[in-house]
């Protein structure tokens, strides 16, 4: 089994040097001065157990990788590129290839489920960092991250279970379930805080409130809609103290993957794939979701006006809900 990494930015480097280090063939797919970095120097993951160079060889598309028969094609960028990386695959690949999402929020999958016969969804806990051009950083250890995987929109199969199997020999914690999807929305609901700590910071109890009034709503809104959800008891036992994040020298700030997006100053932030889906439900099933849609339209300025992170206070935020 081979791997083609398509998006090797933190979640997609570090699964992919971890695959390679563990054996595996992989090849990523990266750009601008990201790929060129690696292609000059390799790819160096940084962790709170040393920094490695790993000499995985990169790609700037698809069609340059090369998409072969047994290859897993594995989505690892950011939900808002899905769709034109999408259209760049299924120029080079049979329709029948595995694509896995490795991704946040739950529309990737059907995304690709439109192209390709065979996808996966994955249930992402991996704390992990794009430092800068040809530097990753995996935030935890020994485990990296939990990569729970099942097909979409349900089941397992073999090549699931094998995909299963590739991650945990690269030191991921990594089960088949046939739910993946009520994972997936249980993720989705935990990922509703990240505009708000791209906008505001984690530094007082008001972001913390916006939070709460946001994973309430969604919440509601899920239920509204019908959708099956694995409970926060269950998904905090699976995760248990799994991941274990030790300090160490040069760690990337933290915050998530949204924080990253304003701090690199991308122009672009997944708030419409995650705030947004919960917005999207609800006015699919006619009940409100403003403090979504209010978060979600405030990330998505925040990120096209490359606005640092923190700079929006949480009580201004409050007072806008509370009008």
């Amino acid at each position: 089994m081979a791997f083609v990494i398509y998006g090797a930015g933190a979640i997609g480097g570090v699964l992919g040097a971890r695959l390679h280090s563990a054996g595996f063939d992989v090849r990523l797919i990266a750009r601008g001065a990201h790929l060129s970095a690696i292609r000059s120097g390799g790819l160096r993951v940084q962790s709170p157990d040393g920094t490695t160079t790993v000499p995985v060889p990169a790609y700037g598309s698809p069609a340059e990788a090369g998409v072969e028969p047994g290859d897993v094609v594995v989505l690892t960028m950011k939900s808002q590129d899905t769709p034109a990386a999408l259209e760049q695959l299924r120029a080079a690949a049979e329709p029948s290839t595995p694509v896995v999402c490795v991704q946040n929020g739950v529309a990737n999958e059907r995304l690709a489920l439109r192209l390709f016969s065979h996808v996966y969804g994955v249930c992402v806990m991996f704390p992990a960092a794009h430092v800068e051009p040809g530097v990753v950083q995996a935030r935890s250890t020994p485990v990296p991250g939990i990569l729970d995987l099942g097909r979409y929109p349900g089941g397992v199969d073999e090549t699931g279970r094998s995909v299963a199997g590739a991650f945990a020999k690269a030191g991921f914690v990594s089960e088949p379930r046939e739910d993946i999807m009520r994972w997936k929305y249980r993720k989705l609901v935990m990922n509703l805080g990240n505009a708000v700590t791209a906008l505001c910071g984690t530094g007082d109890g008001d972001a913390a409130r916006v939070t709460a009034l946001l994973r309430d709503e969604g919440e509601s809104v899920l239920a509204a809609a019908g959708i099956d959800v694995v409970d926060d008891q269950t998904d905090q036992a699976r995760r248990g103290d799994l991941l274990r994040m030790p300090a160490f020298e040069g760690q990337a700030p933290g915050g998530g993957s949204s924080v990253q997006s304003l701090l690199r100053g991308t122009g672009s932030i997944e708030a419409d794939y995650l705030n947004g889906e919960i917005v999207l439900l609800a006015r699919l099933h006619g009940v409100p979701a403003p403090a979504n849609e209010l978060v979600r339209q405030l990330a998505v300025v925040a990120a096209r006006e490359r606005v640092a992170p923190g700079s929006v206070p949480a009580g201004e935020l409050l007072a806008r809900l509370a009008a």
